[in-house]
């Protein structure tokens, strides 16, 4: 694989790698766990970091409990259709923690999605309602970013609403594949990277991005 270089305009999103998707979680990712250390190795590439977590509040409208409902069940809400989740992320719980292996010294931001009750949050640039932004596109720009890479959980999620809305605001958008894992409820995946695709998202594995220089 060609490998791509890392310029000073470039950052690296690492989305929900929390205890919650990962092993023994409350909405575990199959095999999430995985992407920890692909993220370590990657992280001190990038000149500027950010983090994302899930931060629900309790009784969260994205939670099968709230509505009485079986998870992963979809209701109409105020602002669309609302795939209903285990309870999962809620704030100040060790599963809205962070992976304890996560290692991201120089992440200079963690942004917290979802916190507003009635309204979830996929994507790390807007919230689901498609009205309420987040501020990470500002932030961005202001730090003079003009491509992001994205990894973590879950690649039809969080991941693929985050490079949508990336692409959306402007970004070049890259998602690196190996350091993402998937849910995929009813052929999400590859709606998922057919979706990417047509926004132009590019796909790349960690390879790419670590292999030595060419000489």
């Amino acid at each position: 694989m060609a490998r791509l270089d890392i310029k000073a305009d470039d950052a690296l999103l690492v989305v929900d790698v929390q205890n919650d998707f990962c092993a023994g979680g409350a909405l575990a990712v199959p095999d999430g766990d995985a992407v920890v250390p692909l993220i370590n190795a990657l992280a001190p590439l990038f000149p500027v970091v950010v983090a994302t977590q899930d931060w629900h509040t309790p009784g969260h409208a994205s939670f099968a409990s709230t509505h009485s409902r079986d998870p992963f069940e979809t209701i109409d809400l105020h602002y669309g259709q609302q795939v209903l989740w285990p309870d999962h992320c809620v704030r100040d719980t060790s599963g809205a923690a962070l992976h304890p292996e996560l290692v991201l010294p120089d992440a200079q931001m963690i942004l917290r999605k979802g916190h507003h009750a009635g309204v979830d949050s996929y994507s790390a640039f807007q919230e689901a309602d498609r009205l309420t932004p987040t501020g990470l596109a500002g932030y961005l720009r202001e730090r003079g970013i003009a491509r992001i890479f994205v990894a973590g959980l879950a690649t039809d999620f969080c991941v693929a609403w985050t490079a949508l809305d990336g692409r959306a605001a402007g970004f070049e958008v890259v998602v690196v594949e190996d350091a993402c894992r998937a849910i995929d409820l009813e052929g999400s995946l590859d709606r998922a990277w057919r979706e990417m695709g047509d926004a132009g998202v590019l796909r790349k594995d960690t390879e790419a991005l670590l292999a030595p220089a060419q000489r």
